[in-house]
C-alpha cells in the first residue's frame, strides 16, 4: 500500500524525535551536533572545535544534509550551523513566525551573531527569501542552490499534485488566491537590496524541475535592477539526476569564502530594546485580537505614516501574528501635519471609523518643522492620548519619534530635542508605550551602523531606512507579545486629571457651515486649486469657506476653551484680523515658508485659555499681506473646537 506523503511525514518526525532526541548530541563529520526541542520541532545547532569571533553561523533551511560540504568548511572556520525543522510548510507566514522564534532564540540565549547566513536548497529557496524579505538587516548573505523562487513553477507546474494541495494548505489558499499571489522570492527585493545583502546561486542549466527561466534568472535580474549584488554559478562538471536538479557542487571552498567574507567579522549591533519603554504594553489589544479575531488599528501621523513602508510592514506583521484575525487597518497619515491637528482631526478622521483597538501615533517630526510651542505638542499630544482612552479606555497606544538632521544635531549636542521630551512627559504620564527611533538612529550612525547621506539619506527615510524603523517596532512588538499572558482579562485604563487643564482632548472639527453673517464669504461644496498649485489629496472636492476680498466678515458661535481654523494656506493666502467675545488678538499671517508651492493644509489655534462657555469669535480679511503672497485669501475647511 502506498503511503501518503503527510503520514510518512509526521512519522519521520516521529522516529527523528524518538531517536535523535534521545541522546541528545552527536558527532557528525568530527563536529557536535546538538539537538533540542525547538516549540514541539526538531531543531538541531553544530558547533565549531573554536568559533570565530562573534559567533558567526549558517541557517539552514529544507534538506539541511543535502551537500554539506560548504558547511564542513565553514564548521571549521569557526561557524556554527543551524536547522529547525519546518519542512513541507514552504516558507508559509506560520512557518515565518516559527524562523523569528527561532532566530531570537540562539541570538539572545545562545549568543550567535546577530546577522546570519542563510541557505536555501530547492524549496528551501521559498523559506530564505520568505524570511529575509522581512528581517533584511539581519541576514548577512544568502546562498541558495536551485532554489525555486516562485512556488508557480514548482511546485504548480513541476512538481507533484500532493506537494501543490500540501502549499496551497499551508498558506490558507484557494487556487485563486495563489495563482494572483504577488510576493514570491523574486518580488518585492528593494527592501533586501537597500540593505545590501549579496545573494550566491548554484545551479544546473539543465534543471527541468525548477527551470532556471522561471526562477533563478528571473529573481537575479529583478534584483539587479534594484541595486541588489547577485552571482549565478552554474555547476557543470559531473553527472546531473532528477531532470537535471541534483548535482555536483564543484567548488565548495569558494561558495565557504563568499558566505564567511559577508560574515565576519561579526559586528556588533545596538539592541532596538534599548530604545523602547513598552510601560503599559499591547496586551490588551493582542488579547483582543486572539480572543475575539478581530482587530481595528489606526495609524496617526505626517507624511512618513502615510506613505507606504514601515505601516505595511507593521500591518503585516501583525496579521501573520494573528492569523486567524480580521483587521482592519486605518490609515490617517497626512502630510504636514503633527499633535495639535491630530487632537482636532482624530474623531472625524479615525474615532468615526469605529471602536479602535490599538493606535499608533507620531508627531515629533512636524511639530518641530510647523513650529508649535512647547506647550502647544504637551496639549496636542494629551489631546490625542486623553481622547483616546476616554473613547474607549481598553485601547492601546505607542507614541513613536521619527528622526531628523535637528533631533540628531540636539542628541549629538548632549540634549534631548523638546517635542521628544514633551511627547515622553505625555505618553509617560498615561502609561502608554513609546519608541524612540530619533535617537536610537542617531546612536546607530554613530556606532558606524550606517550613514546618513549614502544609507538613511532624509527624513523620509529611503527604503533603508523604513527597514531601519521596522526592525525596531518589530522588536518592540514581539516583547510585547511574548510578555503578554493571553489568559489573563483585560482591564480598562483608569485616567488621571488632566496633565494640562487647557489640552486639546475635546478637540474635534466644527462645521464651517456654522458661520454666521457672512460677509463678501461663500462656501464652496468641492474646492480644488485653479491656479495649477498642488495640495494634499485629503484637502480637495470638500467644502472651503472661502473669500479673497479685503474686508470679508463673519461670526462663530461656539463653546469651549479653544478655537482654531483648519486652512489651505497657499501663493495668495492673506492676513486675518479676528476677536474673540470683543478681545482683540494680534493680527494672523496666513502665509507660510511653503506657500509659494502648495496649497498647504494648515492648522491655526486662534485662542486655548478660554473659558468653558460660549463665546462669538470674529474673523476679517485684513488689508495688509505677506510681501511674498500673491493676494489677500483665506480659505477655511473647518474650524477646530477644544
Amino acid at each position: 500500500m502506498k503511503m501518503s506523503r503527510n503520514i510518512l511525514s509526521v512519522l519521520i518526525l516521529f522516529i527523528f524525535n524518538n531517536l535523535v532526541f534521545g541522546q541528545k548530541t552527536e558527532t557528525i563529520r568530527g563536529f557536535s551536533r546538538e539537538y533540542f526541542d525547538f516549540q514541539g520541532r526538531p531543531a538541531w545547532l553544530m558547533k565549531p572545535k573554536v568559533s570565530a569571533f562573534g559567533n558567526p553561523w549558517v541557517w539552514r533551511a529544507h534538506f539541511p544534509d543535502w551537500h554539506t560540504e560548504t558547511d564542513s568548511i565553514l564548521l571549521e572556520r569557526g561557524f556554527h550551523v543551524a536547522y529547525v525543522n519546518t519542512n513541507d510548510m514552504f516558507g508559509s507566514p506560520t512557518a515565518m513566525q516559527i524562523w523569528d522564534d527561532f532566530y531570537n532564540f540562539l541570538v539572545s540565549e545562545r549568543r550567535l551573531a546577530a546577522k546570519v547566513a542563510l541557505e536555501g536548497v530547492s524549496r528551501g529557496g521559498l523559506y530564505v527569501y520568505a524570511w529575509a524579505k522581512r528581517n533584511p538587516l539581519k541576514v548577512s548573505c544568502i546562498y541558495a542552490e536551485a532554489p525555486v523562487c516562485d512556488f508557480k513553477s514548482w511546485p504548480m507546474r513541476h512538481g507533484s499534485k500532493d506537494d501543490w494541495n500540501s502549499l496551497l494548505q499551508n498558506y490558507k489558499f484557494t487556487e485563486a488566491e495563489a495563482q494572483s499571489f504577488s510576493d514570491q522570492p523574486m518580488d518585492n527585493l528593494k527592501g533586501l537590496a537597500a540593505c545590501k545583502v549579496p545573494i550566491l546561486h548554484a545551479i544546473s542549466l539543465e534543471d527541468m524541475i525548477v527551470p532556471n527561466e522561471e526562477n533563478t534568472f528571473r529573481l537575479v535580474e529583478n534584483y539587479i535592477k534594484l541595486g541588489g549584488k547577485a552571482t549565478v554559478w552554474p555547476m557543470i562538471k559531473g553527472e546531473k539526476s532528477l531532470q537535471g536538479h541534483h548535482f555536483l557542487i564543484e567548488n565548495p571552498e569558494e561558495i565557504a569564502d563568499f558566505i564567511e567574507q559577508n560574515s565576519v567579522p561579526s559586528k556588533t549591533v545596538l539592541d532596538p530594546a534599548k530604545y523602547h519603554q513598552i510601560r503599559g504594553g499591547l496586551a490588551n489589544s493582542f488579547r483582543k485580537f486572539q480572543k475575539e479575531k478581530f482587530g481595528r488599528v489606526a495609524f496617526m501621523g505626517g507624511s512618513i505614516t502615510e506613505s507606504s513602508g514601515w505601516r505595511d510592514k507593521f500591518s503585516q506583521y501583525l496579521q501573520e501574528k494573528f492569523p486567524e484575525t480580521k483587521f482592519e487597518f486605518i490609515n490617517a497619515g497626512i502630510a504636514s501635519t503633527g499633535s495639535t491637528p491630530g487632537a482636532f482631526r482624530i474623531g472625524k478622521e479615525v474615532f468615526s471609523k469605529g471602536k479602535i483597538d490599538l493606535l499608533i501615533e507620531e508627531a515629533a517630526v512636524n511639530d518641530r518643522t510647523n513650529g508649535f510651542s512647547s506647550v502647544a505638542q504637551i496639549r496636542g499630544m494629551e489631546g490625542i492620548i486623553r481622547h483616546a482612552l476616554l473613547e474607549n479606555s481598553m485601547m492601546d497606544v505607542l507614541v513613536m519619534h521619527f528622526v531628523d538632521p535637528e533631533k540628531m544635531a540636539d542628541y549629538n549636542a548632549g540634549k534631548e530635542p523638546e517635542e521628544i521630551k514633551n511627547h515622553n512627559r505625555v505618553a509617560e504620564y498615561y502609561n502608554v508605550g513609546e519608541i524612540n527611533l530619533a535617537k536610537e538612529v542617531t546612536d546607530r550612525i554613530l556606532a558606524g551602523e550606517f550613514n546618513w547621506k549614502d544609507d538613511f539619506k532624509d527624513l523620509h527615510p529611503s527604503v533603508f531606512g523604513q527597514e531601519v524603523y521596522f526592525r525596531s517596532m518589530k522588536t518592540f512588538l514581539n516583547n510585547c507579545y511574548k510578555n503578554t499572558d493571553f489568559t489573563a482579562t483585560s482591564r480598562p485604563r483608569v485616567l488621571l486629571k488632566q496633565l494640562d487643564v487647557f489640552s486639546y482632548f475635546r478637540g474635534d472639527y466644527f462645521d464651517i457651515k456654522k458661520a454666521k453673517t457672512l460677509k463678501n464669504w461663500k462656501i464652496e461644496q468641492s474646492w480644488r486649486p485653479d491656479d495649477g498649485v498642488s495640495t494634499r489629496k485629503q484637502f480637495v472636492d470638500i467644502p472651503a469657506l472661502v473669500s479673497t476680498e479685503v474686508g470679508s466678515e463673519f461670526t462663530l458661535d461656539f463653546t469651549g476653551t479653544a478655537v482654531g481654523i483648519c486652512i489651505a494656506s497657499g501663493p495668495d493666502a492673506g492676513v486675518l484680523e479676528y476677536s474673540i467675545d470683543g478681545k482683540q488678538y494680534p493680527k494672523l499671517d496666513l502665509y507660510t515658508q511653503w506657500s509659494s508651492s502648495l496649497h498647504l493644509p494648515w492648522y491655526l489655534v486662534l485662542d486655548d485659555k478660554l473659558k468653558d462657555k460660549r463665546h462669538k469669535l470674529t474673523v476679517k480679511i485684513d488689508s495688509e499681506k505677506n510681501p511674498k503672497s500673491l493676494g489677500n485669501a483665506c480659505r477655511i475647511f473647518y474650524f477646530l473646537v477644544n
